[in-house]
């Protein structure tokens, strides 16, 4: 930007005002509201981050400068809720990612599987798509979650959505894009997982002897997993 149109230090300073104001208009609403979906608090919280976003912007341009803040745009939160009071019916939507970390260990575990159900044909344990077919097929996504160590998987983002519903949905209506058919203002409740949203230190201090044991207790187990016994085909 020239210095032309660059802000001024006035216009900085008036944006900060917003903030306050904006801040008190928050915390009044939150103390007056009527309820966990008081639509005054989520108007509130617009205001409050519309003149946090104006304010951040300002000061990076005058001062090349940034808040230590981040506060999420209206169109990343959810509208108030405006589903049935009493819902008959719920969705539990769950998107999980993972990465393909070792695919020699989700290759051998595949195997495992095969020679368990000691089907005749062409494997499909020989690749990793084939393999993926295979775990997945065998086991509950509950339980290759919390083992996806031992499948050579590693976990990425997640999300779980739980919305209401007058009746039931339809058999078979929604299953081409899940996500596509939700309502906003009938999720009643969003959990997130990210990376993106991961508050701990990367770098360690070499120092830090508790780390690095943990570490190496870390190294010994997975190198002691490469002996994994033949998993129970019937295990669900």
């Amino acid at each position: 930007m020239s210095d032309a149109a660059q802000s001024t230090a006035a216009e900085v300073r008036a944006a900060a005002e917003a903030v306050k104001t904006a801040l008190d208009r928050h915390l009044a609403a939150v103390e007056r509201r009527s309820g966990e979906d008081d639509p005054a608090v989520y108007e509130a919280f617009n205001q409050l981050a519309a003149a946090a976003e104006v304010y951040d912007e300002l000061l990076y341009d005058r001062y090349d400068e940034v808040t230590p803040f981040e506060i999420p745009g209206a169109e990343d939160a959810l509208p108030p809720y405006a589903g049935p009071e009493e819902p008959n019916a719920l969705s539990v939507l769950i998107r999980r990612d993972y990465a393909v970390a070792e695919p020699q260990r989700l290759l051998a575990q595949a195997q495992r599987i095969e020679a368990a159900e000691g089907e005749d044909g062409t494997p499909a344990s020989g690749t990793v798509h084939g393999a993926l077919g295979l775990l997945f097929g065998e086991f509950e996504p509950d339980e290759i979650a919390s083992r996806h160590k031992e499948f050579g998987l590693e976990e990425g983002d997640s999300t779980l959505w739980v919305t209401a519903a007058d009746e039931p949905a339809e058999p078979g209506e929604w299953l081409e894009a899940p996500f596509e058919q939700v309502d906003p203002q009938q999720v009643v409740c969003r959990f997130d997982v990210s990376a993106v949203f991961d508050d701990e230190i990367d770098d360690v201090d070499d120092d830090d002897e508790d780390t690095d044991g943990l570490e190496d207790e870390l190294d010994s187990d997975l190198d002691e997993d490469e002996d994994l016994e033949p998993l129970d085909a019937d295990r669900r």
